[in-house]
């Protein structure tokens, strides 16, 4: 199915790497223009929004500082008139051992919730906002697969922030379908990103497919055309949706 996206506006946070920049490369494929979030990468954001073009652009923030996540939004509607779509990609990983003192450990727990869940939540909060003056509008969220089967005890937070994203999707479906403003959320496994490669380097990348159903690592670019259907608008009434893309390691 061709997806044609011009003329939309898609912000994807997290985009300069890994599962956003696969993201961001295919929705420019697509026609759309492209907001490419970056925080320490911003120069890798700038390559890739001029590598996409369609007017895309490259706009930084850190997600664990709530202003920086108002002015992205804000910064991004001001540079385009209009946000189409939202795409929360951006997240972090932290190995936190259940030993550790309380205070590095809820430190870690917090930074974890400020990223993941605390930043979603508020981009959404304010493309909502745009999309009820526009006519409406599409969020994708990026979860795990952890959200559901749960994670190792070094990432206790990892999991319930990626929990905490699927519940905060499906209450926007049901709460604003009748505004046009539909969201769904994509799970993904073990993927193969810049992040996993501390783990592949230490365990082999055998250790990290035995559980799955498949012969191969997922990479980014399998999970990209999802999303880029996703935000086409043809997948209307799968809102609240979640869409697993795990290699069949976990299968609901």
């Amino acid at each position: 199915m061709l997806i044609d996206l011009k003329e939309k506006v898609i912000l994807v946070t997290g985009a300069s790497r890994g599962i956003g920049k696969a993201i961001a490369t295919a929705l420019g494929k697509s026609g759309a223009t492209v907001a490419v979030h970056g925080n320490s990468n911003l120069e890798a954001a700038t390559d890739l929004a001029t590598s996409i073009g369609n007017r895309s652009k490259a706009f930084a923030a850190d997600l664990s500082n709530e202003r920086q996540v108002s002015d992205l939004f804000a910064e991004v509607l001001k540079t385009y008139g209009k946000v189409d779509v939202l795409i929360n990609n951006a997240g972090i990983a932290i190995s936190s051992d259940i030993k550790l003192d309380n205070e590095q450990w809820v430190n870690d727990w917090n930074k974890t919730m400020a990223v993941n869940l605390t930043a979603t939540a508020l981009l959404c909060k304010e493309a909502i906002g745009q999309f009820e003056k526009s006519g409406g509008g599409i969020i994708i969220n990026i979860s795990s697969r952890a959200a559901f089967r749960g994670d190792t005890q070094d990432y206790f937070a990892y999991a319930a922030s990626k929990g905490g994203v699927v519940a905060l999707t499906k209450s926007i479906a049901r709460a604003y379908g009748k505004q046009n403003i539909t969201a769904y959320s994509v799970a993904p496994g073990f993927t193969k990103t810049e992040m996993a490669q501390d783990f592949i380097d230490a365990y082999g990348e055998d250790f990290a497919t035995k559980d799955l159903s498949l012969a191969e690592l997922t990479q980014p670019e399998d999970i990209a055309p999802m999303v880029v259907f996703l935000a086409s608008g043809k997948a209307k009434h799968a809102t609240g949706t979640t869409i697993d893309m795990n290699a069949g390691s976990y299968v609901r």
